[in-house]
């Protein structure tokens, strides 16, 4: 245990807090602190309310930091959804780096609900990153999932993904969008994931929207990478993973009775492994 994680630790029992809170509180005071730029980016104006609001749950500012992230990279994020994390890193790349979105490519979806979904969701991202200055020279860069490439081999810095791999799981795509990330990073570059954590291992075709931790390891490790290191800044130890509709019980989904909207609020968001993988440098 490191110093400043004892020093909180101390201090957290010495407030009288519970065992799994002193100890979540101990190791968020020993993660890395976000720089005055991603700082600002976090407070940003342009940031929609109703993502703020998530952010003690997700902790941006912490998370990036763990990754390694700087004002001079460049950083693919993989599947960016509704753009929650765009609101952050477009603006705090805008000046010096390079952010780009990789979606999926709707043409490479069959037609039907998925491909909408997907036009839907693209369509939904140009508009925000066309809504604000912000978000300046950020780039949309589509991919083929059975097949994915993310960029020109060796060019990227960070390559990060949140909360995607559960799906990527059950379509069988796990493998090869993990391959995907090693090639477009360069030698010494930086994969981040954070996803939904079980209790342990869960079949591929498991529903609940949670992964087992030493799974995505084990993903990432067979696609090259070494394991870098992990951190519990977004831990919950008040999920039992056992909710009914899976994580999407919980918030911010609410997928459940209203009777039962005290219980889920009191839990909060799921629980979620943090974990930084690094591609080797070249010998």
């Amino acid at each position: 245990m490191s110093r400043s994680r004892a020093c909180a630790l101390a201090i957290a029992f010495a407030l009288g807090l519970p065992a799994a809170q002193a100890g979540a509180q101990a190791a968020a005071a020993a993660e890395p602190a976000p720089d005055a730029a991603l700082q600002a980016a976090i407070g940003g104006s342009w940031r929609d309310p109703a993502n703020v609001a998530r952010d003690r749950y997700r902790s941006p500012g912490q998370t990036l930091a763990f990754f390694g992230i700087r004002p001079d990279m460049t950083v693919v994020e993989i599947t960016p959804g509704g753009g929650w994390y765009t609101e952050i890193l477009a603006p705090y790349l805008r000046d010096h780096g390079r952010y780009v979105a990789a979606v999926v490519d709707p043409q490479a979806v069959d037609a039907g609900p998925g491909r909408d979904y997907q036009q839907r969701a693209r369509a939904g991202l140009e508009k925000k990153l066309a809504s604000a200055p912000q978000y300046g020279k950020a780039e949309v860069v589509a991919y083929d999932p059975k097949a994915p490439v993310f960029g020109p081999a060796g060019s990227a810095d960070l390559v990060l993904t949140f909360r995607n791999v559960h799906n990527w799981r059950m379509a069988g795509q796990a493998e090869g969008m993990f391959k995907g990330f090693f090639d477009v990073l360069k030698p010494g570059g930086v994969l981040g994931v954070v996803e939904h954590r079980a209790a342990a291992d869960v079949p591929a075709d498991d529903g609940s929207g949670y992964v087992g931790q030493a799974q995505v390891i084990a993903l990432a490790e067979a696609a090259g990478f070494v394991l870098d290191g992990s951190s519990e800044v977004n831990a919950n130890p008040r999920d039992t993973k056992d909710h009914p509709n899976g994580v999407w019980t919980l918030p911010p989904t609410n997928r459940h009775d209203e009777a039962d909207r005290g219980k889920y609020q009191a839990i909060g968001e799921s629980d979620r492994m943090t974990l930084r993988f690094v591609k080797p440098p070249r010998e």
